[in-house]
């Protein structure tokens, strides 16, 4: 167990310890090294230990343990100077292991602990004492733990038998109400059943009558379908009236008043003109003398047509054009298209608005161009020529139906002249009182 190697008997540092260190002493070791280290300087430690010179005392012990306990055992030096700072600290246990007698009172593993620092005679066999010590120390421990807890399971067997008896029990008590449960669940399924197939039997008749219903909705619902839409084509109606007739209050007079006004300013225009054209007299002659004459019809539109003029004659145009307070509307898109389709759009309608404010100029006319609004992709930035009202139709509107929104605005007995060689469009003017004109007629005029 112990070996001596060279000095005497009592040379504690030649006694060598053949077994490893206990791990408690090998800790109360590295805590004392720890301790001292930090009294050392740089130059006094071992050249593996003054990478921690910097360290705290407990970040030493846990990061330079190995490194001090390999450090004390191989470095006599370093032992007898961590010695020299453990005697200052603790003198009285240091003088006691010196004398041989260390006090009883004190733990084994710090008197090992220093025994195995300061080397005095005999300090293996108080490192091997502390050591088997500890080792008894551990084995009671562990018996009197190993009889707790045997104790502990023991009354938890006793408690879990307890409370299995407890538990069957009420396992078999609520297995019999299950049981009984059960049968009446039993019975009542049966009587579920019945109730099923009288329940299924009502379901189809329920399914047939419902089938009848839905087929009887979708009908009144295709019809209120249709009677909503008509609805809305009135409302819409109704609106756009309703727009124009607020524009017109806002301008101070109604849409009554203005086409009885333009009707009279078409009726004074039409007799200062006849009275022009008859070269008539003051009236001289009484009342008798009259009898016998005929008064002269007033001219339109239709008069017009009469005369001797082909029907793609220009000279039709400008007669209808002197009538008095005469409209001309025209179908943009399809005279531009009628006349020169290769050019853009915006070129059609520049060239056609520029001609148009040349023959409104020359016949003092009213001149509207209506153009289809449903190809603009955005809206158009246009400054309208003097002379020429410009409109595009709303969404959802076609220029043929603003076209005859126009003429129907018209009061009866105004000159109305609408080009256009689309024969829906010309048809339904020609209805309403106006004067069709096809498109090459009014292309050759402007030419």
């Amino acid at each position: 167990m112990v070996e001596t190697r060279g000095g005497g008997p009592d040379d504690g540092a030649a006694e060598v310890l053949d077994r490893p260190l206990p791990e408690g002493v090998r800790r109360r070791v590295v805590q004392i090294v720890a301790d001292g280290f930090g009294g050392l300087t740089v130059a006094e430690l071992p050249a593996q230990l003054r990478q921690y010179a910097r360290f705290a005392p407990n970040r030493r012990a846990k990061f330079a343990g190995n490194a001090m306990a390999a450090a004390l055992e191989t470095d006599p030096l370093f032992r007898q100077r961590i010695g020299e700072k453990f005697r200052e600290g603790a003198p009285e246990l240091a003088g006691a292991l010196d004398s041989g007698s260390p006090p009883p009172a004190a733990d084994p593993l710090d008197v090992a602990a220093a025994a195995y620092v300061l080397r005095p005679p005999g300090w293996v066999k108080l490192v091997t004492a502390a050591g088997e010590e500890a080792q008894r120390a551990d084995a009671e421990r562990a018996d009197e733990e190993s009889r707790a807890e045997l104790e502990r399971l023991r009354a938890e067997l006793a408690a879990a038998r307890a409370q299995t008896r407890t538990e069957t029990e009420r396992l078999r008590a609520e297995l019999d109400g299950a049981r009984k449960e059960a049968e009446s669940l039993h019975r009542k399924l049966r009587a579920a059943l019945s109730d099923v197939k009288r329940g299924e039997a009502a379901l189809r008749k329920a399914r047939g009558e419902i089938e009848a219903v839905r087929s009887e909705g979708h009908a009144q619902v295709s019809a209120a379908e249709s009677e909503v839409r008509r609805l809305k084509a009135r409302l819409g109606e109704a609106e756009a009236a309703l727009e124009a007739t607020r524009r017109a209050a806002r301008e101070g007079r109604s849409v009554e008043d203005m086409r009885v006004r333009l009707l009279l300013d078409t009726l004074l225009d039409a007799t200062q003109g006849l009275r022009r054209e008859l070269a008539l007299p003051p009236v001289s002659v009484r009342p008798a003398e009259t009898v016998d004459a005929v008064e002269p019809g007033r001219m339109t539109p239709k008069d017009i047509a009469a005369r001797a003029l082909s029907e793609n004659d220009p000279a039709i145009l400008d007669q209808l054009l002197a009538l008095p307070q005469a409209h001309l509307v025209v179908d943009g898109y399809n005279v531009t298209k009628t006349g020169y389709p290769q050019m853009p759009l915006e070129k059609q309608r520049l060239r056609l608005l520029g001609q148009l404010s040349q023959l409104a100029a020359q016949t003092g006319a009213e001149v509207t161009c209506v153009f289809d609004g449903a190809e603009l992709a955005a809206p158009v930035l246009l400054a309208p020529p003097r002379g020429v009202r410009v409109l595009f139709s709303k969404p959802g509107v076609t220029a043929d139906e603003l076209i005859r929104q126009l003429v129907r605005a018209e009061p009866p007995g105004r000159p109305v002249i609408v080009v256009s060689t689309d024969r829906e469009v010309a048809d339904g003017v020609a209805r309403a009182g106006a004067r069709p004109v096809a498109s090459a007629v009014l292309l050759k005029r402007l030419s």
